[in-house]
């Protein structure tokens, strides 16, 4: 099974994927004027009405971080250091592109997933890809394909790698099994997901915040502390993305190409741009119009990648322990990393910043994994029955092999990220429409407001009582 997985997995992110991601982030850079760069300073300006709620449902704010907390993850730390082995420090100047033109892309995918959401009847949403993909092209059979890989991939596959990351961590810094860490995390996670997508979002908003400026300001202290290293491993990033010297192809052995693959592969994974996954919890938010989510969402990927990986990659760079060897890989590497940096308390310390991590992403994977169910059949039994399948795969998964769990996951997510890149090209004129009319209301100094009677080639696309 991990030749088989391993060959498709070479063949998707070897060419196709890679060359769909930064194709269509490229389009979608140009056809909104460069948004990423040109309206950067703007998604402050919305993060700052971020946290008001319209009608009793969940805020913007809670929305960004429970897309957050899936984003910032195993990724950010184990994820890191994978791409530095497999693919060299080039591998972060590619995780770098590959955030920047997602920016683009997460706007696009944001705004339809506001667009084409539906109400739950409580004063709260649902959407998400599968929802514009029914209601925006007409083909619900794409909506269904869709949410079958995001459901093999997020909550099951994901969850697996997040529960077993963390219990490889805390086993190596107290020896405690990973069995017993495996099912104190389905437990605690239990408690949160059987409380739907309200009680996920107040978690959301309560640890993302707090984990994040946590973990950044510990890791800005050590970069600025080694501020005198910055030169060369910045450096040394850019050479070896592009086989400059010895730090490609000589000393250190890596290649333009794994370089290539390994970093937009694992900054993929880490920021989700384009897979289709953040959107789900884009459309929850309850605002006054579809472009303002697309803004908070775009912040979420320089959040993420830009900044929290890259923090994670200049900890392990700057330690010298990925230079030094020894076998040592993921999560261990990253410990390690911080314990030659700060000393014996530096593991642990990264260790309860991937209990945080990881703990936010199974409770949004396992709600996007929800309203792919509940697209596919809205049947409380069928929710209830895979809610505690999730459990007991986040226990499974903290005992698998590695290796085979990551190989699963890039599959499944490059299938649906296929299926989602298709809907987002062939819905982005509807995205322009809502941004210039936003941009044109912008203009005018006004927070602008969606009214959809304005475009009934939109409006008879819809779901009523979503705008």
């Amino acid at each position: 099974m991990k030749e088989f997985i391993d060959a498709a997995n070479q063949l998707m992110w070897g060419s196709l994927l890679i060359w769909l991601l930064l194709g269509a982030g490229v389009l979608f850079t140009v056809l909104s004027g460069f948004i990423q760069l040109r309206h950067f300073p703007h998604t402050f300006g919305v993060m700052k009405r971020s946290f008001r709620r319209e009608h009793g449902g969940i805020s913007s704010f809670e929305a960004y971080c429970t897309s957050l907390g899936a984003r910032v993850g195993t990724g950010n730390l184990a994820g890191v250091a994978v791409a530095l082995e497999l693919g060299g420090p080039g591998a972060i100047f590619w995780m770098w592109v590959t955030a920047m033109l997602g920016m683009a892309t997460s706007f696009f995918e944001s705004t339809l997933a506001q667009l084409f959401k539906v109400p739950n009847g409580d004063g709260s949403y649902r959407g998400g890809p599968a929802f514009y993909m029914q209601y925006g092209l007409g083909k619900r059979w794409m909506g269904i394909l869709f949410s079958i890989f995001l459901i093999v991939s997020y909550p099951l596959a994901f969850n697996g790698v997040q529960s077993n990351s963390m219990s490889a961590a805390v086993q190596e810094v107290t020896g405690i099994d990973t069995a017993w860490t495996g099912l104190l995390t389905a437990f605690l996670a239990g408690l949160v997901i059987f409380g739907g997508i309200r009680r996920i979002a107040r978690v959301a908003e309560i640890i993302v915040p707090f984990m994040a400026v946590a973990y950044l300001g510990t890791a800005l202290w050590l970069v600025f502390s080694h501020m005198e290293q910055l030169p060369r491993i910045i450096r040394l990033v850019i050479d070896s993305a592009f086989g400059i010297g010895q730090a490609a192809g000589g000393v250190l052995g890596y290649g333009i190409a794994q370089a290539l693959i390994n970093g937009v592969r694992r900054g993929l994974f880490s920021n989700e741009a384009g897979s289709g996954s953040a959107p789900i919890a884009a459309a929850t938010a309850d605002v006054r119009h579809p472009a303002s989510q697309g803004y908070v969402q775009m912040l979420g990927v320089f959040t993420d990648t830009i900044v929290i990986c890259s923090c994670t990659a200049a900890i392990i760079l700057i330690s010298g322990q990925f230079e030094a060897g020894g076998g040592v890989t993921g999560m261990a590497l990253t410990q390690a990393a911080m314990s030659a940096l700060v000393g014996d308390w530096g593991a642990a310390f990264m260790a309860i910043a991937l209990l945080f991590f990881a703990f936010t992403s199974i409770m949004a994977n396992t709600y996007y994994g929800e309203t792919s169910i509940a697209f596919i059949h809205p049947d409380k039994r069928l929710l209830t029955a895979y809610r505690w399948v999730v459990l007991v795969g986040i226990y499974t998964g903290s005992q698998l092999n590695l290796p085979l769990v990551w190989a699963m996951a890039d599959l499944a997510m490059a299938f649906m990220t296929i299926v989602n890149l298709v809907a987002v090209l062939a819905l982005s004129g509807l995205v322009i429409k809502v941004m210039r009319d936003y941009n044109a209301q912008l203009g005018y100094h006004v927070e602008p407001v969606f009214d959809v009677s304005r475009y009934p080639e939109i409006a008879r696309r819809l779901v009523k009582g979503s705008w």
